[in-house]
């Protein structure tokens, strides 16, 4: 009888994004992954948090305010994510998306609405035609603790309803332990199951706690496939920041100079006044540069702030604030 012995265990291999052939030996296997997301260079704590801080005293003359306010508005993705939301609700939320201010027709339509997979088919119907997107959170938004085929039945369930957008969740549990490639694994499904249908990853960063952990997420949803990446679910505090902004565009622009390819990031959850927009449309300018100064690139997730954004434009243009029950409550 001849001696046999047992094969070499297989490491795991992820499918290929065919735009990631030049970094097809970092997605290989467990191991390259591994050792690229943690050779990438570390985050200066202090550096990133006084940029960010810097970056939001630069004053903005009147001109370029009116316009910034304009360009905000068209960056977002109006949100209701409430256990309450109703038909009629949603109804609503699509009519100021298209209208903001039924009495101001230069006021912009803003990018998307967003919502829930069961409320898609409404939006779409409200929406047709407008130009207005109809993004959906999927994937056990937000805590993503469901197996991938519920995941991927809950991609596939909005993106059949209509939705042209799909923002899912990371696992963070699994994230944070180290296991790279299963998140990997799960975003390129997800990717899959898009279809045509943009897909937005969720990175949670106030879970993930380090900004290195931040730019290593990041990394890791662009070379999975991901259209955006997105700070947070808004469920969760803290949500947005501008330092972890400022990681994420430094890694889209990082990303864009390595392959090529240009990916969006939205940051989500606590911008609620005009004044916070501007600040990060200065932060994508200053950082990214103004390739990502457009709503295909540059998303705000947001309930309240469009609220402000119009009464912020109302003063500039009449030299007064409307009361504050001028403007529909979202």
């Amino acid at each position: 009888m001849v001696a046999t012995t047992a094969p070499p265990p297989v490491e795991r291999v992820a499918p290929q994004p065919p735009w990631a052939a030049g970094l097809s030996d970092v997605t290989a296997s467990d191991a390259s992954l591994r050792r690229f997301l943690h050779g990438l260079p570390g985050v200066d704590q202090v550096g990133a948090e006084a940029r960010a801080t810097m970056l939001a005293t630069r004053s903005i003359k009147t001109v370029a305010k009116a316009w910034a306010i304009d360009l905000a508005i068209t960056m977002i993705d109006l949100t209701t994510l409430e256990g309450q939301d109703t038909p009629g609700k949603v109804r609503a939320l699509c009519a100021k998306a298209m209208r903001p201010d039924p009495s101001d027709p230069t006021v912009p339509r803003v990018a998307a609405v967003c919502v829930y997979p069961d409320m898609v088919p409404m939006a779409v119907q409200t929406l047709s035609g407008s130009g207005v997107r109809v993004a959906s959170v999927a994937t056990a938004f937000p805590s993503g603790r469901a197996s991938l085929a519920v995941k991927l039945a809950d991609t596939r369930d909005a993106v059949t309803a209509g939705a042209d957008e799909i923002d899912m969740v990371i696992d963070r549990g699994a994230f944070l332990s180290g296991r790279y490639m299963q998140v990997h694994e799960e975003i390129v499904a997800v990717r899959e199951a898009c279809g045509n249908a943009h897909l937005k990853v969720i990175l949670e960063t106030g879970e993930l706690v380090t900004y290195d952990n931040a730019r290593r997420a990041s990394w890791l949803a662009m070379l999975a496939g991901g259209d955006f990446i997105k700070t947070s679910t808004g469920k969760i505090s803290p949500a947005a920041t501008l330092p972890v902004t400022l990681v994420m565009l430094e890694a889209v622009r990082d990303f864009r100079d390595t392959t090529g390819r240009q990916v969006g990031v939205k940051p989500a959850g606590g911008i609620r006044t005009a004044k916070d927009a501007i600040k990060h449309l200065v932060l994508v300018n200053e950082t990214a540069g103004d390739d990502w100064l457009d709503p295909d690139w540059f998303r705000i997730g947001a309930s309240s702030l469009l609220n402000d954004l119009l009464m912020q434009r109302t003063k500039m243009a009449t030299g007064r604030y409307s009361g504050p029950d001028y403007f529909t409550l979202d």
